[in-house]
C-alpha cells in the first residue's frame, strides 16, 4: 500500500507565500518611484527652459498690460492731450486658423486693419495670443467681437488698451504733437512734439500677465501671475488753452487776409517768461494728423529762421541807450539816403533830409537814423549785447527741431554787416527767441528764459527743462529799459508813429513794427518777398504780457503796422481782459519825435 507524499517541512508553495508577494510589491513600487524621480531630474535639472516652453505652448499665455499714458495739461489743468477708455482685439490662432481667410475679411472691414497683415496672425502656429487691432474705442471693439460670434467666428476677445485723444483738436497741436500706429501690434507710438520729446515721462511702464488659457478662455484656477503696469506721469504746460485757441484764430484770419504763407504768434508772461501761447499757422488737427501735410505738423515758431527786420531796432537802440552815450531826445539829421561801403541804405518811406530825435527814429522806423546812431558802438559791442539778448542760441523750451537762428561770428562781423544787423537784417531768429529778446525791455532790462513746462521735465536726450530751471540775466539797465519802453509807446501814437492800429483802447502800449526782406529757399538770396511783424507789451508802464505776431510772405505793400499790428491789438486786448489787468491810468509817453 502506497503512502501519499507530504511536502517537506518549510517548503510551501512559492506562489502562495505572503512574504514573496510582499517582496515583489516593494520591487514594483521602487521601480515606479525611480521612473518618477528620473523624470523629475530631467524636468528640473537637465532642460528646465525647454520643458517650460513646452508647457507654455500647451496653454500659458503672456499678455501685455498697457500703462496709461500721462496727460499733457494746460496751466489751469485743462487737457491738451489725455487718454480715454479703449480696447485691443486679440485672437487665439488655435481657434481661428480654420476660418482665417473669412475672419480676416470680416475684421478688415470692421476695424480698418489690413487683411494681409492680420491673416498670418490668425494662422500663427503654436500661438494662443495675437494682436489684431490696438487702441480702438472700447464700444467698437466689443461690438466687433460680438458680431464675430454671431457670424460663428470663435477665438476673439478684447483687452483694456487706453486711446490717446486731443480734446481741443488743433489747439497747441504744433507743440503737443501726436501719436501714430506704424505697427498695430505695438499700439500708438509718439511721432512729434511733446509726445515724442517727453515720451519717457508720459509713457510709463507696461505690465505683464501670464495665465493659462483653454478653449479660448482664461482658466480661473490656472497658473496666473501679474506684474501691474506703472502709468505715465502728467506734464503741465504754461499754455493757456483758451488764450491759445483765440490766438490761433486771430493768426489764421490775419495770415489769410494778408495773403501770407504762414505765421506765428507768441504771448509771454513778461515777468516769469512763461509762454501762454505759441501759435502756428497753418496748423493741423492732432486727432487726424494724416489729413495735413508734414510741413504743417511742426512748430514753425521755433523751427523757421527768418530775419526780424525793424523789431531788431529795439535791441540795438536799447543797447545803445545802455552805454549812456545817447538818450531818447538825441537830435539827429537824417538824409534821404546814406551811402555806406558797398551799397546805399534807404528808408521804407521816401523823404529828403529830416530832423528826428532818437525816439523819432524808432517811431518812424528809420533805417538811416538807426545806422547813424549805432555808429557809436565800439568794435564787437553790439554783437555782445545781442548775444545777451539771446540771439544765436536756442531757447531750449522743450520742442524738438528748434533752430538757434544765425548771429554772425566775430570773423563775419564786418562794418557792412553791423549796419544791416542794427536794423534787423543779416541776422536770423526764431519767433520765441525774438519774443524773449523784446520781453527783456518789458522786464526792466532783465532777460528771463522763455519756458513752456511747469516745474521740470526731462527730455529724451536728457535735457531738463521747465520753470524750475529758469535763469535770468541783466542785459541793459533798468533806466535804459524804461527809456526804450517810452520810446516804443510813440510807435503806436497816431500823431507820431507808424502803427496806430496796434493800440489797445484804455491801455498804454509799447511796441515796434518790423518789415524785412526774406531769403528765398531756392536762390538763397532776397527773393522780393517779406516778413512783417509787430512786437510789444502792455501796460507799457507796468508790463504784464509781451505779444509778438509774425506773418510770412504777405502780398506786396503789406507792412508790420498794417498787418501784424491789428492782430497784436486783438490778442493783447483779450489777454489783458482775461487776466483782469486794469489800465494803470497813467498818461502815455510824450517824448518828442522831431526837433
Amino acid at each position: 500500500m502506497s503512502r501519499d507524499r507530504q511536502p517537506a517541512p518549510g517548503r510551501g508553495s512559492l506562489r502562495g507565500s505572503p512574504q514573496v508577494r510582499l517582496r515583489i510589491g516593494f520591487i514594483l513600487i521602487a521601480m515606479v518611484l525611480s521612473a518618477f524621480g528620473a523624470r523629475l531630474v530631467q524636468l528640473q535639472g537637465l532642460d528646465p527652459n525647454g520643458y517650460a516652453a513646452m508647457a507654455a505652448a500647451e496653454g500659458l499665455t503672456e499678455v501685455v498690460l498697457p500703462a496709461e499714458r500721462g496727460d499733457i495739461l494746460d496751466r489751469n489743468g485743462e487737457p491738451l492731450a489725455d487718454s480715454v477708455d479703449g480696447a485691443m482685439v486679440v485672437a487665439d490662432p488655435s481657434l481661428t486658423t480654420e476660418k482665417a481667410p473669412a475672419l480676416a475679411k470680416f475684421l478688415a472691414t470692421r476695424l480698418d486693419v489690413d487683411y494681409f497683415t492680420i491673416l498670418p496672425r490668425l494662422r500663427e502656429k503654436g500661438s494662443r495670443y495675437e494682436y489684431i487691432a490696438r487702441q480702438i474705442p472700447a464700444a467698437q471693439a466689443t461690438a466687433v467681437v460680438e458680431a464675430a460670434k454671431e457670424e460663428d467666428f470663435d477665438g476673439l476677445w478684447t483687452e483694456r488698451d487706453p486711446v490717446r485723444q486731443y480734446p481741443a483738436d488743433d489747439v497747441a497741436a504744433n507743440l503737443i504733437g501726436f501719436l501714430g500706429t506704424p505697427d498695430p501690434t505695438k499700439g500708438e507710438q509718439p511721432l512729434a512734439g511733446m509726445e515724442l520729446a517727453f515720451d519717457k515721462i508720459l509713457s510709463g511702464t507696461d505690465g505683464e500677465a501670464t495665465y493659462q488659457r483653454g478653449a479660448g478662455n482664461k482658466i480661473p484656477l490656472g497658473d496666473n501671475t501679474t506684474v501691474p503696469a506703472v502709468d505715465g506721469q502728467d506734464i503741465t504746460t504754461t499754455i493757456d488753452r483758451d488764450l491759445q485757441w483765440y490766438t490761433q484764430r486771430v493768426l489764421r484770419q490775419t495770415v489769410e487776409s494778408a495773403g501770407g504763407s504762414s505765421g506765428y504768434a507768441i504771448v509771454m508772461d513778461s515777468r516769469t517768461g512763461e509762454l501762454l501761447t505759441v501759435a502756428d499757422y497753418p496748423t493741423f488737427n492732432a486727432n487726424k494728423p494724416a489729413d495735413s501735410p508734414r510741413s504743417n505738423r511742426i512748430s514753425r515758431a521755433l523751427s523757421d529762421p527768418y530775419e526780424p527786420g525793424s523789431v531788431g531796432k529795439v535791441l540795438s537802440i536799447g543797447a545803445l541807450l545802455d552805454t549812456g552815450r545817447v538818450g531818447p531826445r538825441l537830435r539827429m539829421t537824417v538824409p534821404g539816403q546814406l551811402q555806406r561801403q558797398d551799397r546805399p541804405i534807404g528808408d521804407w518811406f521816401d523823404h529828403g533830409t529830416i530832423r528826428l530825435t532818437l525816439a523819432g527814429v524808432l517811431a518812424k522806423s528809420s533805417n538811416i537814423g538807426t545806422v547813424l546812431a549805432t555808429d557809436q558802438f565800439e568794435d564787437g559791442e553790439l554783437r555782445s549785447y545781442l548775444e545777451r539778448f539771446g540771439l544765436g542760441a536756442k531757447t531750449g523750451i522743450g520742442v524738438l527741431g528748434e533752430t538757434g537762428g544765425i548771429l554772425p561770428g566775430p570773423g563775419a562781423w564786418t562794418s557792412q554787416a553791423e549796419d544791416r544787423i542794427s536794423f534787423g537784417q543779416s541776422v536770423s531768429v526764431n519767433a520765441v527767441q525774438m519774443a524773449a529778446a523784446v520781453n527783456t525791455i518789458a522786464n526792466g532790462g532783465v532777460r528771463v528764459d522763455p519756458e513752456m513746462v511747469k516745474g521740470s521735465a526731462t527730455m529724451a536726450d536728457g535735457t531738463v527743462v521747465g520753470t524750475d530751471t529758469t535763469t535770468k540775466e541783466r542785459v541793459i539797465s533798468e533806466r535804459a529799459a524804461d527809456q526804450m519802453a517810452r520810446m516804443m509807446e510813440r510807435v503806436i501814437d497816431p500823431d507820431a508813429g507808424v502803427a496806430p492800429g496796434a493800440a489797445v483802447p484804455g491801455y498804454r502800449v509799447a511796441g515796434k513794427t518790423g518789415t524785412a526782406q526774406r531769403v528765398g529757399d531756392e536762390c538763397a538770396c532776397y527773393d522780393g518777398s517779406t516778413t512783417v511783424s509787430f512786437a510789444g507789451f502792455a501796460p507799457a508802464d507796468d508790463p504784464q504780457f509781451t505779444v509778438y505776431v509774425v506773418v510770412q510772405q504777405p502780398r506786396k505793400g503789406s507792412g508790420g503796422g498794417s498787418v501784424a499790428g491789428p492782430a497784436f491789438a486783438k490778442i493783447m486786448g483779450y489777454a489783458l481782459r482775461q487776466y483782469g489787468v486794469a489800465p494803470t491810468g497813467a498818461a502815455p509817453s510824450t517824448l518828442p519825435v522831431e526837433w
